[in-house]
């Protein structure tokens, strides 16, 4: 048989290529007509598939979602628990940047996101957290993630020394933390990550003793 004239499209092809657009070019340089182009099909042939370009950036954030390991929740070591999820979710967010403010949005009916914070809530209050703290702790984890994942401290930095020379005696190192920006960005995030479960661990204590 003849092969189609017309590239045959499926949902994962056209959230592959659409997330390529976005990594490249951010959220604003994807179009439905731009990404139909990329296809080789025309815009209508997409919206068969996708009604608008928000319900195609939900299925591709729950795509995201779903490499977020919440596997340890399973136990009934909390602290394990948000410890992989919290590294998982910013190294998910890291690959794909440009999608942050999606997903910075929340779940809404998105499947994928919801049964990732189904996991994390049912296993913190398996593991004796009280619903309104288990709720807490999955909202403080988010704001821990997202904040990594929306800027790097280090690269805000320029790597010229005269900026700092003189003028700014206790940034005299400054200029040198762009070459080292992943290091000290990545430690930086495990000492905030540290420190918010040891904070959490003294916080469990309490309640406990009450």
């Amino acid at each position: 048989m003849p092969r189609p004239s017309t590239p045959l499209l499926s949902r994962a092809r056209i959230r592959e290529r659409a997330l390529a657009m976005v990594d490249a070019e951010g959220l604003t340089g994807l179009s439905m007509r731009k990404l139909a182009g990329d296809l080789g099909v025309q815009a209508p042939s997409l919206y068969s598939h996708y009604r608008t370009k928000d319900e195609l950036l939900h299925d591709i954030a729950d795509d995201i979602m779903s490499t977020v390991d919440v596997s340890d929740f399973a136990g009934t070591d909390w602290a394990a628990g948000v410890r992989t999820w919290a590294r998982s979710y910013r190294a998910a967010l890291a690959a794909h940047p440009n999608m942050v403010p999606v997903l910075a949005t929340g779940p809404a009916r998105r499947e994928t996101s919801l049964a990732r914070a189904d996991a994390v809530h049912g296993g913190l209050v398996r593991a004796g957290w009280p619903p309104r703290y288990a709720t807490m702790i999955g909202a403080s984890t988010k704001y821990l993630v997202l904040g990594a994942a929306m800027s790097s401290f280090s690269r805000g930095f320029e790597d010229d020394v005269q900026v700092y020379v003189d003028r700014y005696p206790h940034l005299d190192q400054a200029h040198r933390l762009r070459d080292h920006a992943d290091e000290i960005d990545a430690d930086s995030f495990e000492m905030a990550l540290n420190a918010f479960l040891d904070g959490l661990s003294a916080m469990r204590t309490q309640l406990t003793d009450r």
